[in-house]
Formats: C-alpha cells, structure tokens, sequence
C-alpha cells in the first residue's frame, strides 16, 4: 500500500510550505510538496486540524545521517527518559527519529530496514533521499469498528500487533495509524491525535473505496483516472 496524495489543512499554508521547503529540503510548487510517490497538497484549515503524524521513509544505511541532519535542522522529540532515537524489532524491523513539525505535528524519519533502499554512504543527508511519505496518524472513538472497516471497505490488513487502542495498518511503503483519539503521541506522550480535514488517496487498496471517520478524516482508494499518475510516481522512486 502507498499514501499516493494526502491534503493537509494549515492555519498558516505559506508558513507550513516554507517547513517542508526550507527545513526538510522537499520540492514545493505553488500549494504542493512532492515527497517521493507522495504529494502533499497543503489547503487552508477552516477549523482545528489537531496534531497531525505523518512517517517518511529514508535509506536504511542513511539513518544515523539523517539524525545528524535533522537535528540540525528542527527541534527533536524525545520520550519521558530522554531518549531520541528508537529501534523497533518484531513486524517493524525499523529506526526512528521524531521531530516537531508545523502547526504541533509530530513528524518522523524512519529507516525500514526490510526494504532495500539505500543511499550513499559517507556524504551529508539531503531531504531529495526521503523516499515517501510512509505514515499517517488516525484518529479514532472505535479502533476496533475501523479496523474492520479498512479491512471489509479498503482491503487493508494489520500491520504487526493489534490492540483497542493501537493499530497499525498497510505494509512498510504505507501505514494507516490507527489509534484511539485520547492516546498520547509517541515519543513525548503529550499531545493528543488530530487529523480534522485530513484526506488521503491509497494505492494498493480497493479501488474507488471509501472511508469516513467522525474526527473529520476521509481515505479513498486510487480510482482509474488517477492511474497514469500513480504509474509515473512509482517510477519516482524505486526500491
């Protein structure tokens, strides 16, 4: 599964363009960010979006780099001990670093070990190596009831462990976090989820499916017109 274009509401579009554009390095034309085989369409917030998670995908031999780099560049987000970087065994298989983004995101750089994407060795990390956006935070008052709805509605499976409260869902190139509306984000366990006015467009999901959640987000599954499209992003970036 891919998260091919999400639509991201901000009470400041331009600010919110200059982080992704001059802190993270990704290509911006007009209200858009291209991350890979993601676009990002950043649209004006006409209500409270909430703290949003969005996951980007980075060369498995590149994250130490990439810490260095972020570090640089934005202020870090550590767990309750102080820790900042994060190694996940099991189903994930992966390294992490969050970071604060606009608006109170919580924005992560992750290494999918799993994946064989790689970069070069030795040199300063650049944003043009972050491969996709691999993740988004939702929201939920039933994890459960949603679960079943992407898997019957979307044909998404269960990512790893599940829980009532905590469910990750899709595969490593996109996951659907599904947590419950009062679970504190990871790693600073402060901030509540937020994803009102949210959408995203899947790849590798039913097609034209359909789902609406009642905290103001909406999935949908890549219809046929968008197919050209999604052909040439795959071609974007290759594994």
């Amino acid at each position: 599964m891919r998260l091919t274009r999400i639509t991201l509401p901000s009470i400041d579009v331009a600010a919110c363009l200059a982080f992704f554009r001059d802190v993270m390095q990704l290509r911006t034309l007009d209200h858009t960010v291209q991350v890979g085989w993601t676009r990002i369409d950043i649209v004006p917030a006409f209500d409270v979006t909430g703290s949003v998670h969005l996951a980007f995908n980075i060369p498995r031999n590149r994250f130490a780099a990439a810490c260095a780099w972020v570090a640089e560049r934005a202020m870090l987000l550590r767990d309750p001990m102080g820790e900042e970087r994060f190694h996940l065994d099991g189903a994930w298989q992966s390294d992490s670093v969050y970071f604060a983004g606009p608006h109170g995101s919580v924005l992560e750089l992750i290494a999918r070990h799993p994946l064989a994407l790689d970069g070069p060795g030795g040199a300063p990390f650049h944003g043009r190596e972050i491969a996709c956006v691999s993740e988004l935070g939702l929201p939920t008052a039933d994890v459960p009831g949603l679960v079943r709805s992407l898997v019957t509605r979307m044909g998404i499976a269960p990512f790893g462990e599940i829980s009532d409260v905590f469910t990750p869902m899709g595969t490593h190139e996109g996951l659907l976090i599904v947590v419950d509306r009062d679970r504190l984000w990871f790693p600073e366990l402060r901030q509540p989820p937020g994803a009102n006015g949210v959408s995203a467009t899947l790849d590798g999901v039913l097609p034209e499916s359909r789902v609406v959640d009642g905290l103001g987000w909406t999935l949908t599954g890549a219809v046929p017109d968008d197919m050209a499209w999604l052909a040439q992003s795959r071609r974007m970036v290759a594994y």
